[in-house]
């Protein structure tokens, strides 16, 4: 919209575009400036709940059972104050850096709550914690506060192996370590989180991290509680799993599977792996799962067939792995496109037509055709020659592995070739002195067609002005035609008409339209 001089008008057109384009961008910016709040609600009504609720409940029973049972549990219950002490006092900290998000902002008086779509900026934030290409002396506090307090939580739990999980936990929520963008760059924690961001974005964050500190601190309680054993027990810890015959089926066939309950557990790692068999690499067994990789060869029904090898008080114990079938189709390499109005083949010729049915290999796939002769000519290739009617229909049908047959039918309309145009010296309109017309040649031709077909000049008639016409055979001029020519003036126009021709090779048998007349002007 620049460049150039505008007029007024043309100015104003051009400034009430942009504040339309502005506008667009305002509301969309709004819905998800209020879904960032309606998150942040959420996180602050779950943590309200934990804090006043779940939590409190388990701290208050387990200061119960050190006073009924001290021996057992008096140090557990000790170790869950300094826990709650950590917890309150890291969940305020992270409370007061929610105030950068806030701050210069007023609940609204009827809803009492905060301007979600007026927080679309994070100065406080942007200025606050970070300058130049760094952080703020403020910035790197709350990065040490982070870090005081992982280091801080796993000092108070790093006594017993069975809490290994929590410090696990630590350092997967509150790890300050940079972290790895799409483009595999690494950004530093804080800027990756919060640098740039809309303050209500930057609010909802930090609640989602004291949700963390309050679900870290539930953990801490229940284990302290001895509840681990009761989890690992728990139903919770089961996923139901459904196991089908093989991984991929056609419309319409019966599907058959097996439910089972399975249970992941990330203690128990094999000391060996077997797939199809191949051993599985050492690098590829990891905790509660293990990695395989395969390739997808011959077309049809596969199974999956192993075992896993655990040691069991030294000794080797044997798991077999079931069965579990899975198919192998053909990758399509294309997309069929076709346009619905354009199913035309024409009579006499070869059509070329391609036909295949998908997860069925060529040597299973035949066809037939009606008003006309089908033969195949390679994989998933045939040449369909019409001889008679207006349409023909090509049935395909294809054998799946379970023997049961599918078929399907295409309509095409069968044409006539279209009408060839006559040409004179190559051209359809020539010019040139009557000498050259005597030694000229008369030829035809498709223009336009997808078909390589080749037209041959039987016969033609050319028309002299003033002085008559002759019926020529073959594509170039008699003698006596000849002599007519020499005799023509400067101006006079020669018509070519009635051509007669016929297609060469195979389909010579085939009727073709008179070509269209050519001309040729003396000069």
């Amino acid at each position: 919209m620049a460049g150039g001089k505008l007029t007024p008008r043309q100015k104003m057109i051009n400034l009430m575009y942009l504040v339309f384009i502005a506008m667009m961008a305002l509301n969309m910016s709004k819905e998800v400036l209020t879904a960032f709040g309606l998150m942040n609600e959420k996180f602050e009504e779950a943590n309200q709940v934990m804090t006043d609720g779940t939590n409190k409940v388990l701290f208050d029973g387990l200061a119960m059972k050190a006073s009924d049972e001290p021996e057992k549990y008096g140090q557990p219950f000790e170790m869950a104050k300094k826990v709650q002490a950590l917890s309150n006092e890291f969940y305020s900290y992270i409370g007061s850096l929610k105030g950068d998000a806030t701050k210069g902002f007023v609940n609204d008086p009827v809803t009492n709550k905060l301007p979600y779509e007026q927080m679309d900026k994070g100065q406080e934030i942007d200025y606050g914690w970070f300058e130049k290409d760094g952080l703020s002396a403020k910035g790197q506090e709350i990065v040490g506060r982070f870090e005081k307090f992982r280091k801080d939580f796993k000092d108070i739990v790093s006594d017993d192996t069975k809490y290994g999980f929590l410090q696990k936990n630590i350092d997967k929520k509150f790890a300050t370590n940079p972290v790895k963008n799409k483009d595999g760059k690494d950004i530093p924690y804080l800027d990756y989180h919060f640098k740039g961001y809309p303050a209500v974005s930057s609010l909802a964050y930090l609640s989602s991290l004291q949700n963390d500190v309050r679900q870290l601190e539930n953990e801490a309680y229940n284990l302290f509680l001895g509840n681990s054993l009761k989890q690992a027990a728990s139903m919770k810890n089961y996923q139901a799993m459904v196991i089908p015959d093989k991984a991929v089926y056609y419309q319409g066939e019966p599907i058959k599977y097996k439910v089972v309950l399975g249970r992941y557990d990330t203690s128990t790692v094999p000391s060996s792996v077997v797939v199809n068999g191949a051993t599985i690499p050492q690098s590829r067994i990891k905790a509660g799962q293990v990695e395989g990789t395969s390739v997808a060869s011959g077309l049809g029904e596969h199974k999956f067939t192993g075992k896993f090898t655990f040691l069991e008080d030294g000794k080797p114990v044997v798991v077999d792995i079931l069965n579990s079938n899975y198919m192998v189709v053909s990758r399509p390499s294309s997309a069929t496109i076709s346009a619905d109005k354009m199913n035309v083949v024409y009579i006499g010729l070869d059509n070329p037509i391609s036909i295949t049915v998908e997860g069925i290999t060529s040597d299973k796939v035949s066809a037939s055709a009606t008003n006309g002769s089908l033969k195949r000519v390679g994989n998933g290739k045939f040449m369909f020659t019409p001889t008679a009617g207006k349409e023909a229909v090509i049935t395909a049908t294809g054998t799946m592995p379970d023997g049961k047959a599918i078929s399907s039918k295409q309509v095409f309309r069968i044409k006539a070739l279209p009408r060839p145009r006559g040409y004179v010296r190559g051209e359809p309109n020539a010019k040139g002195p009557a000498s050259n017309l005597a030694q000229v040649s008369v030829s035809s031709k498709f223009e336009d067609f997808d078909f390589d077909v080749n037209l041959r000049v039987t016969q033609f008639t050319i028309v002299f002005p003033g002085v008559g016409s002759e019926v020529i055979n073959g594509t170039t001029l008699s003698e006596s035609a000849k002599t007519k020519a020499n005799r023509l003036r400067p101006g006079d126009v020669v018509r070519i008409t009635n051509i007669k021709t016929k297609l060469e090779g195979a389909a010579s048998n085939v009727i073709v339209k008179d070509p269209t007349d050519a001309t040729f002007t003396i000069q």
